[in-house]
């Protein structure tokens, strides 16, 4: 294979990939890694020959990152001290004359990308990036009510302040819990009324992934590819393939850990790291629908995968903002569609030329997929979602956890 130059290579290319993913070849065969290769070269000439708006310059930043595989601690020769780093991804300081001649040069970042108007409210800086959590406005009625208090000692429970701190305290088995103050929401802007219900909720993620007991397996970012993405969603298969799900990431060191939400947000998903660097997912199943799940997993997954660097940033995210403007999260939307529905097989399948029932079911069938899914892409893209609503299969998901209980 070669880098595609012409539209009647990219078309064979195309070509070429659906009869390999309709082979569903097995991880680390051949078919496996000539599709990998062929989705890169795909990529490759719609990237040059797609044009596109001039990022954000936070964007274009972290999108190098993410392509170059660098961390925060990367930039400190290219932007100053890691706090300064930090300060200018968290969109908390701005480019200075040298930082933009840095990066352009160290990252390959064209000037006029860095020297735009950065965007703002991506990202919740204020109360937690200072320290100065107030504890009052935790909403602890909430809280109680869906029992995460129950496994502190009744000994807190004098007043609502010391029930929070002791909830907190389970992060950090009762010290001051500073690398979770300090973490920046990424890819929400969330309001000041939701910002103590996202903290919480995010705190009780942690809580509840700390004390899984998860199979002694050491992420390595290395493992997970497209086609560990595609083996992932074809658990979507099957009745209670939301708790295989749990299980299969597991045993590649990451926790997915399922929390209703709290009544006043709106969050479907999150990405953060533990102390120990071990990834965790959240979601809330705010949609009780089998298409929302597996694209709300895939799309965290890779913020996991590509995006997430540090233990002082979390990625929030809502089905509502699949169509992004930032470049991370439309990275993570493209990953989740192709993982579920590759592009080359999608455009061409008669699901999408002349959608019937039969039509979804056969694709489904090809894919290894749930039929929802099917469905559900077809209802986003037209716009009309009245349609093959009897295939969603809609409450389906909570039933895979009925330990939980969702308002």
């Amino acid at each position: 294979m070669k880098v595609i130059k012409s539209e009647k290579e990219y078309h064979a290319a195309l070509s070429e990939a659906e009869r390999l993913v309709a082979l569903d070849p097995e991880l680390a065969t051949n078919e496996a890694e000539r599709l990998e290769l062929l989705t890169l070269l795909l990529e490759d000439f719609e990237k040059r020959n797609f044009p596109f708006n001039v990022p954000d310059p936070i964007d274009a930043i972290e999108f190098r990152m993410s392509e170059q595989g660098l961390r925060q601690k990367d930039l400190v020769p290219l932007i100053g001290s890691r706090s300064r780093v930090s300060e200018v991804l968290g969109r908390k300081r701005p480019l200075t004359v040298q930082m933009i001649r840095s990066l352009s040069i160290g990252l390959g970042i064209p000037l006029e990308a860095l020297v735009a108007e950065p965007a703002i409210g991506h990202v919740v800086s204020g109360i937690a990036v200072s320290g100065e959590i107030d504890l009052k406005k935790f909403p602890v009625k909430e809280m109680e009510k869906l029992g995460w208090f129950e496994s502190l000692k009744k000994g807190v429970r004098s007043n609502s302040e010391d029930m929070v701190r002791a909830f907190l305290a389970q992060l950090t088995g009762g010290s001051a819990a500073q690398a979770f103050y300090r973490r920046t929401f990424r890819g929400e802007e969330i309001d000041d009324k939701a910002y103590y219900s996202t903290l919480a909720w995010t705190a009780r993620v942690l809580v509840r992934a700390k004390g899984a007991n998860l199979p002694q397996t050491k992420f390595d970012p290395a493992k997970i590819t497209p086609a560990l993405l595609r083996e992932l969603g074809q658990l979507s298969w099957f009745e209670k393939g939301p708790r295989l799900a749990v299980e299969f990431l597991a045993k590649y060191g990451i926790a997915l850990i399922v929390e209703p939400r709290l009544p006043n947000t709106r969050l479907d998903g999150a990405a953060m790291l533990m102390e120990n660097n071990v990834p965790v997912i959240g979601l809330t199943l705010r949609f009780n629908r089998v298409d929302y799940f597996w694209f709300t997993l895939i799309h965290e997954l890779a913020h996991v995968w590509k995006h997430l660097n540090s233990i002082d940033e979390a990625f929030i995210d809502r089905l509502e903002n699949i169509d992004s403007k930032l470049a991370l999260e439309k990275e993570a939307n493209r990953i989740a569609r192709d993982a579920l529905i590759p592009r080359a097989i999608w455009k061409r399948s008669e699901a999408f030329l002349a959608p019937t029932k039969q039509a979804i079911q056969e694709l489904a069938d090809q894919l290894h997929i749930h039929p929802a899914i099917v469905a559900g892409r077809l209802q986003f893209e037209t716009g009309r979602y009245d349609n093959f609503r009897d295939i969603l299969a809609n409450g389906a998901v909570r039933k895979c956890f009925p330990e939980l209980v969702f308002h």
